[in-house]
């Protein structure tokens, strides 16, 4: 039974460039519709004079108001501005990114005349806060819970900084689960792939923006994962990316025009390429037409899926070298894996399935579970045991998650001393031993906390570092130090250092490492969040006024015209009135709900006599 009063917890899928929510309801898990009456949602969010839009509404736009349109949060949140591949990403993006003054990417758009500055974490509670919205909707109640799916390559900044996103927009994140095991809860449950033997199961996770693999042991509700692998930057989006040059140069030779500097033509150039993309995974040629593309050239070409591959074959390359390296982490031969599972829309690709079925010796891939909905479906399982709902099955599942990297700390000569090995089963706890002061009479030191698998500490990622103090002075060697690192279930860390050998004994614990947001900065998130939500609604609450008055001037105008018994007097008193307001409307695009009732007072006392009259 769900806990009484706090209504139903959500899993939420939340992806690069698709959302998708799920909920355990009538005795099975649904996914739930979007106001367009899809089951995905796009993770876009655009800004324009009047509004904000997030989801269909703001993709639609995309191509006439580019600048303003944001998506591919998931490939920065968590990131640093100096990062490489933010970097490298920016110039594929017509939305401007700055830095803050930590080294945080901030994504700069116009709202409502005003230049503005959202982290990424804003922009992805603003996906959340949808998803939120589109459940309270379907169920009918308040939804404050929910569990939340990220890459398994995910680090822990980029754990911490979803978690914040979830804040933001109001929910309480109960769980951070990888995305391809709760892909292995989805296979696991399914009534067709149900039973009783042991199976060693390998989830391809190829999404929009990210890839991932795991390897995962089901038996009997048990599901644990072996080891994990992929790249957090490798998904259908990078394809798409490799399709948009091959056409922006096809432009170029034909016409002798570059387009890279139309952000508009380059958008709608995306979108078809996106959409010849998915074509090409059930036939073998499609064609890119585009009206007036750049300076009122129409753009027309076609594209094989030969050549689609032959476009992507490095990237297809990768995602093998994945598989192999996941195969190797978990100390099993490829015919030790029963089953294959597709997820992800890009899985659908036929050269990606080819491979695999390459790679297993000819084996039929598993495609059973929906691959744009297993995540969600999965989280929402997870959801549902965690808020105590869900029938026997869903209670008596177990899931053994692991860290996709090892983790450890800084030591002398720049040596990485690794306390949790990769492919750690999590939650988990390790205390190391054995650290201790490499100056006479040192009374700090600095911990630097890293994970990666380079045996320098620098060539890994720093995740965070604070410094102990008061230690007491001795020689050389002499004062020892205990690390002790503590993942929770999310695969969230901390860590905490102690002196030990004396009396005296200090921890610290990293709670808030370089980039993340600090408890203020939430806070003042979330009231901007509800802001910028008061904001909608006034803005839907315009919308509604007006489309009232409007309705009512032109349906009263249909009926004076065409009513025989009225004089042309009356009839030219209610055009003018209409006229006049019609030019009204042009003229005050932002007029408030009052405005238009003000105004709807006004028809009213010039159209109710004449009506009266008929």
């Amino acid at each position: 039974m769900a806990r009484k009063g706090e209504g139903r917890a959500i899993g939420i899928d939340l992806g690069t460039t698709y959302t998708c929510v799920a909920v355990w309801k009538h005795g099975r898990i649904e996914i739930i519709v979007n106001d367009q009456g899809n089951r995905t949602t796009p993770s876009y969010v655009a800004f324009t004079d009047t509004e904000r839009l997030v989801g269909d509404a703001a993709n639609n736009q995309a191509a006439r108001n580019p600048i303003n349109t944001v998506f591919d949060a998931k490939r920065l949140i968590g990131r640093k501005f100096s990062d490489p591949t933010v970097q490298s990403d920016m110039k594929l993006w017509p939305f401007k990114v700055i830095p803050d003054v930590a080294d945080k990417p901030m994504i700069v758009v116009n709202y409502k005349g005003e230049e503005k500055q959202f982290s990424t974490e804003e922009i992805s509670s603003m996906v959340l806060s949808k998803m939120k919205d589109i459940s309270e909707a379907y169920l009918g109640s308040t939804v404050k819970d929910a569990v939340v799916t990220v890459p398994a390559y995910f680090n822990d900044s980029q754990r911490r900084a979803t978690k914040d996103a979830g804040t933001i927009a109001g929910l309480n994140i109960m769980r951070i689960i990888n995305e391809p095991t709760a892909a292995a809860i989805a296979y696991g449950l399914d009534d067709g792939n149900a039973s009783s033997e042991t199976k060693n199961v390998l989830i391809f996770d190829l999404g929009g923006g990210t890839f991932d693999v795991s390897i995962a042991t089901i038996e009997a509700g048990t599901i644990k994962v072996k080891a994990v692998a992929g790249d957090t930057h490798l998904g259908g989006q990078d394809l798409d990316h490799q399709m948009v040059n091959h056409f922006m140069k096809e432009f170029k030779c034909k016409y002798r025009k570059d387009i890279s500097g139309s952000l508009r033509a380059v958008r709608r150039l995306r979108t078809a390429c996106e959409r010849a993309k998915r074509i090409l995974s059930s036939t073998f040629q499609t064609t890119i037409e585009i009206e007036a593309l750049f300076e009122g050239i129409d753009f027309f070409s076609t594209i094989t899926r030969a050549k689609f591959d032959e476009l992507n074959t490095g990237l297809f390359s990768k995602c093998v070298e994945q598989v192999e390296m996941c195969l190797r982490d978990a100390k099993m031969e490829k015919s030790s894996i029963h089953e294959v599972v597709l997820v992800g829309g890009s899985s659908r690709i036929p050269k990606i399935q080819q491979l695999l079925q390459n790679l297993f010796n000819g084996k039929d891939l598993c495609k059973s579970i929906n691959p744009d909905e297993a995540v969600a479906y999965g989280a929402a399982v997870l959801a549902a045991k965690l808020s105590g709902d869900g029938n026997n099955t869903v209670q008596n599942l177990v899931v053994l998650d692991v860290t996709p990297l090892s983790l450890g700390v800084k030591c002398d000569g720049d040596i990485m001393s690794v306390i949790i090995p990769r492919n750690t089963t999590i939650p988990t706890r390790r205390t190391k031993s054995g650290f201790c002061t490499v100056k006479d009479n040192q009374t700090s030191v600095t911990i630097r906390v890293y994970e990666g698998e380079r045996s320098r500490a620098s060539d890994n990622n720093l995740l965070g570092q604070f410094k102990l103090e008061g230690i007491p002075p001795a020689p050389r060697g002499v004062v020892k130090f205990k690390d002790c690192f503590d993942i929770d279930v999310n695969g969230i860390m901390t860590v905490s250092s102690e002196v030990t050998g004396t009396e005296l004994k200090k921890s610290i614990t990293i709670t808030n490492e370089n980039g993340r947001l600090s408890k203020v900065e939430i806070e003042n998130m979330i009231m901007d969040a509800e802001k910028y939500k008061q904001e909608d609604e006034e803005h839907k609450k315009n919308v509604k006024a007006k489309n009232v008055v409007e309705d009512y001037a032109y349906s009263t105008r249909n009926t004076i015209r065409g009513a025989a018994r009225l004089t042309q007097a009356d009839k030219n008193k209610m055009e003018v009135a209409f006229e006049s307001f019609i030019e009204w409307v042009k003229s005050n695009k932002y007029a408030k709900a009052d405005d238009f009732e003000d105004k709807m007072k006004e028809l009213k006392t010039i159209f109710g006599p004449i009506i009266d009259k008929m």
